[in-house]
């Protein structure tokens, strides 16, 4: 019972963490965020490994599920560090999530809730295919938002790592049992065979 809850949990942990997951590429697809694009890849790869792993009891699934999920916190802890300009980041000077081959910013910059864009024309800080606009009456600005999203992978993904060391670990454990009992094999144990109980009796001849 235990084991089938475990299974469970993750399995539904798995679903959200995609779905989130999804939901989020989306935003970075139309933001040309190219470094969240690739890492969202490869975390949605992970997690259907982690999804597969636990359905078919692949311990070793498992554990590469879990050690992603190490490296995926780590990168939304960075993304919060840049957002928030902790320390020497800063979004006007360093482009990382567009590897610096463009000026765009998160989607949630100029489509964030009650946002009003408005262009500047004739600009001459207007780079050659680019618009200068301003972005006013936003209820939560665009750097919160990503923040805030990246806050709730790293959520998803603390609880995605424990359940996937909890379920790993039943899953080894089960395999070495069966390991165990059927260690006989290897050192040619045979079954006893069925014996008859057939009495054969002697046959006389007359001479």
């Amino acid at each position: 019972m235990g084991r089938c809850n475990g299974r469970c949990t993750l399995v539904g942990f798995c679903c959200l963490q995609l779905i989130a997951a999804l939901e989020r590429q989306i935003f970075d697809f139309l933001g040309y965020q190219w470094a969240p694009i690739l890492a969202n890849f490869l975390h949605i790869m992970a997690v259907i490994l982690g999804i597969f792993g636990t359905i078919q009891y692949r311990s070793k699934y498992l554990i590469m599920y879990a050690v992603w999920l190490v490296l995926w916190v780590g990168w939304n802890a960075f993304i919060i560090c840049f957002y928030l300009e902790v320390g020497h980041l800063s979004q006007d000077r360093d482009f990382i999530m567009t590897f610096n081959t463009s000026l765009h910013r998160s989607w949630w910059m100029e489509n964030g809730p009650g946002c009003l864009v408005t262009p500047v024309l004739n600009s001459r800080l207007a780079l050659e295919d680019h618009h200068v606009i301003t972005v006013s009456g936003c209820l939560l600005d665009y750097q919160y938002i990503e923040v805030l999203s990246s806050a709730a992978q790293i959520f998803l993904a603390l609880f995605g790592f424990v359940y996937a060391c909890y379920v790993s670990k039943v899953f080894l454990e089960e395999e070495d049992s069966f390991d165990f009992i059927g260690g006989f094999d290897s050192y040619g144990y045979q079954a006893p065979q069925k014996t008859s109980h057939l009495q054969l009796q002697p046959l006389y001849t007359s001479g």
